[in-house]
């Protein structure tokens, strides 16, 4: 039988559901969903968002848990035209404002325990025309020209779409936010092109098949968790979703009840297995794949996690959303070169070039450039910060990626990652702004001055630590800044330290010397 080449996003869900409707797609805390069951109540979605005006292009904001509502939601966007806009349920309102209305999202989906915050900026941002939420009834709706609507209800009140909305592969599928070095986060606009190519390298190089089943326990609103269920569409293969690793013995039950065969996590997961696996061993040899990425896997960690996956290949990856992933290490060759993040994924190039644009020689160090067909196609409404990304490449009119980042590259073109080139920090597998976390600091009546760094860690990838002065007779305690900024940011966004100095170090220019906070991390430790 001759398949359709997919050229767009939502074509591996709909080729998956014709050629095998009664297959389970998702099992979502234990519940089955098939393929069939997907494409109806997704069309439904679609059908809804037609109604309320979604035309070929418009965002779609979905601010929701691991849940089938927000998998529905995904695909009902694609299948309208539009384009989906994945925002983290930890999200705070005055953020989730700030990103309705970049986006000038039109409609917003999220789920009724969300309420508290989605239903200010939900009302207050002018381009969203219609709030859908999942779950109970919601009181504290206020009554205005605002539309709000409850999911099962506007699903059981549309017809499933008979055909999909027309779109090409150059469209906008997807704008996918990360942290801006400006405090603000900034939107990285991604085509159906660029995504479904991605999704087809990732398959290829970690030997995927539609008879794998996948454990999600990354949140969708992080690309690494969005990317599962988009390959495991692509396959016609099986996402198995828990809202999170909150409760380790319970996804360990599901693993093993559910025949897992592929675990994607991050350190911090991995690091909580090996503690695990030290007190009472873990086992789990049916797991044929085990991928990580956000932060280095620390090479201790390795032998542990052979022997909790005695049967599975191990990959460490490295990549960021502007292109979503840049390269892996073959996992043959994991003891060979521990220290590689690899080579470029099938279908793209990387090369290192100094500051000046000159190329650097096997050994030296430089900053890594990426080419390719996955490189994103800028960021939403930010001119001058894509061009400061996307440089011309070798033919005429081409981009690529520079990523800021030091690489050195060895004899055989294995990378090494050296360090960032900015002071973005990189925790927890996602981009944190200092500026950001720096400006819920100075909104504490009592800091004087504050400074945000991040610091090596075996665990997180980097730990964020504060260092704050504060006003004269002011005082507050460690615990109580980290509160504070629990109630204003997400949890990955908050101090593990904070440090009381009585001044800041301060550069020529007077400016604060954050190298210098760095290396007093460095002597303290």
């Amino acid at each position: 039988m001759t398949h359709k080449p997919q050229r767009l996003l939502r074509e591996g869900m709909l080729a998956a559901a014709r050629r095998h409707p009664d297959k389970v797609a998702l099992i979502i805390e234990g519940k089955t969903y098939t393929y069939g069951q997907l494409l109806e109540t997704a069309s439904r979605m679609a059908a809804a968002l037609l109604r309320y005006g979604v035309c070929p292009g418009d965002r779609v904001a979905i601010f929701m848990d691991n849940t089938w509502p927000c998998v529905i939601s995904i695909y009902g966007t694609l299948l309208a035209g539009g384009v989906f806009v994945m925002i983290n349920p930890q999200t705070k309102a005055d953020k989730l404002h700030f990103l309705l209305t970049d986006s000038q999202a039109k409609i917003l989906l999220s789920d009724s325990h969300l309420a508290s915050v989605f239903v200010g900026p939900g009302q207050e941002v002018v381009s969203v025309v219609c709030v859908i939420y999942s779950g109970k009834a919601v009181p504290i709706i206020p009554a205005g020209e605002k539309s709000f609507a409850d999911l099962e209800s506007v699903l059981a009140e549309n017809a499933p779409l008979e055909h999909p909305v027309s779109v090409i592969p150059n469209d906008l599928a997807a704008l996918i936010y990360t942290s801006g070095s400006t405090g603000f986060p900034k939107g990285v606009m991604q085509t159906h092109q660029s995504m479904v190519f991605a999704a087809w390298s990732l398959i290829e190089y970690l030997r995927l098949s539609e008879h794998d089943k996948t454990l999600l326990v990354l949140p969708l609103a992080f690309d690494y968790g969005l990317y599962q269920l988009l390959m495991t569409m692509k396959l016609g293969a099986t996402l198995v979703i828990e809202r999170s690793f909150i409760f380790p013995a319970l996804v360990y039950k599901r693993m093993v009840a559910e025949a897992v065969t592929v675990f994607p996590g991050v350190p911090t997961i991995y690091s909580l297995m090996v503690a695990a696996h030290k007190r009472e061993k873990l086992c789990f040899p049916g797991v044929t794949r085990v991928t990580n990425t956000a932060a280095a896997l620390s090479a201790e960690f390795v032998p542990y996690l052979r022997e909790i996956f005695p049967n599975a290949l191990i990959y460490k990856m490295y990549g960021l959303t502007e292109c979503k992933r840049v390269c892996y290490l073959e996992p043959e060759l994991l003891m060979e070169k521990p220290a590689s993040v690899g080579k470029a994924i099938p279908g793209t190039e990387v090369f290192l070039l100094t500051a000046e644009g000159e190329p650097v020689p096997p050994g030296g160090q430089g900053i890594l450039h990426v080419r390719g067909p996955h490189v994103m196609a800028g960021y939403w409404n930010q001119p001058e910060l894509s061009r400061k990304m996307l440089k011309p490449g070798r033919l005429p009119g081409e981009r690529i990626l520079c990523t800021h980042d030091l690489f050195r590259m060895d004899e055989e073109g294995f990378l090494y990652f050296i360090g960032r080139n900015d002071d973005m920090i990189k925790t927890r597998g996602e981009k944190v702004s200092p500026v950001e976390v720096e400006n819920i600091l100075y909104s504490i009546p009592e800091v004087k001055e504050a400074a945000v760094v991040g610091v090596a860690d075996e665990t997180l990838g980097q730990a964020i630590h504060a260092f704050l002065v504060l006003g004269q007779d002011c005082a507050i305690t460690e615990r109580q800044v980290q509160k504070i900024c629990m109630a204003r940011s997400e949890n990955f966004m908050i101090p593990a330290r904070v440090i009381f100095l009585d001044q800041l170090p301060k550069t020529a220019n007077n400016k604060i010397d954050k190298l210098a906070l760095g290396r007093w991390n460095d002597e303290e430790s």
